[in-house]
């Protein structure tokens, strides 16, 4: 999950849609909601899916004729995270919170696919257990989140009370944070405001999209950005939250036609951008998470830290800069 609020997060869903007549409800599901066969098939010998309103006991059958479904993905058993000695670039630490500079690549707590490895096991051994309890034995002191593949600044609590404190102020939007992003194509005008509900695309599970504004769906979000170098064929921009929705920055960008450059999900294949992002082994999204500012929840003091560009999207910049 993320430039986006631990808040913002949904684990646990529901999915809903119609199948066509004839064909297997097991292949036909799948494609309607995202989920693997066999995830199906499991979802259905766990009668979590219902079709025009009745348990499917069967992946072989057919629906008779266009028929709505629903799907109740239950949320993942939390497991114990364990402690493990992986280097953290740590930019502030107290007893309260910590400020960590993540690098891209560093999942941010585990989950399927990610047991472990991720910045939660690094933290459990760097504080020595130390951390908020509030998120639970999965997410212990995660308040919010940055994207697998996005790199910079993000803060863990280690006490309840900082959890709790942090945690309003990004409910309350009173937290400042600032992104670096390369997209593709000029913006113009230079700088502007984009504002849009973003929620789960109906059209693929896997991807978060700007809906309408009247879909219930979506959750409000405001994203602001300005140019600061114009490059070749990309500009380098500074996008500061309002909210933090999942993949804010990165659904927002592409919905004016400016996905980011390496976007795997939201930028569409560009051929000119594919020979120097494979020459520079470039394979991520172009975000950064370079400011985070808010109020130490212990002391009452405005706080600001600050991240530089990695070196490999520093040197995407030099190179479209040159070219």
């Amino acid at each position: 999950m993320a430039e986006d609020d631990l808040a913002d997060s949904d684990d646990a869903e529901r999915i809903e849609g119609t199948v066509p007549p004839g064909e297997r409800l097991d292949k036909a599901l799948s494609h309607a909601s995202g989920l693997s066969r066999e995830r199906i098939k499991a979802l259905i010998a766990d009668g979590a899916i219902t079709l025009n309103g009745k348990a499917v006991t069967s992946g072989s059958a057919k629906a008779a004729s266009e028929s709505p479904f629903a799907i109740a993905v239950p949320a993942p058993a939390p497991a114990q995270a364990v402690p493990q000695n992986i280097p953290l670039n740590v930019v502030f630490e107290d007893e309260h919170l910590i400020i960590v500079d993540k690098p891209a690549g560093m999942v941010v707590h585990p989950a399927a696919g990610n047991p472990d490895g991720t910045l939660v096991n690094a933290l459990l051994h760097h504080c020595a257990g130390q951390l908020s309890g509030i998120g639970g034995v999965a997410r212990p002191g995660i308040v919010h989140r940055i994207d697998k593949d996005t790199s910079g600044l993000l803060v863990a609590a280690k006490t309840d009370l900082a959890h709790e404190g942090l945690a309003r102020q990004f409910a309350d939007h009173s937290i400042d944070r600032a992104y670096r992003a390369v997209v593709k194509g000029q913006p113009i005008p230079a700088a502007g405001t984009i504002e849009g509900r973003i929620g789960r695309s109906s059209k693929d599970r896997k991807k978060m999209a700007v809906l309408d504004d009247n879909d219930t769906r979506g959750k409000h979000a405001i994203t602001h950005f300005r140019t600061m170098k114009l490059l070749a064929g990309a500009t380098l921009v500074e996008c500061t939250l309002e909210t933090g929705r999942t993949h804010q920055i990165r659904v927002h960008m592409s919905s004016i036609g400016h996905a980011l450059i390496g976007d795997p999900v939201y930028g569409r294949s560009d051929s000119r951008f594919r020979p120097i992002l494979n020459r520079l082994s470039f394979h991520r999204q172009a975000l950064h998470a370079a400011m985070l500012g808010f109020t130490h929840p212990a002391s009452d003091k405005r706080i600001q830290f600050y991240s530089e560009i990695p070196l490999d999207m520093a040197e995407l910049i030099d190179t479209l800069a040159r070219t």
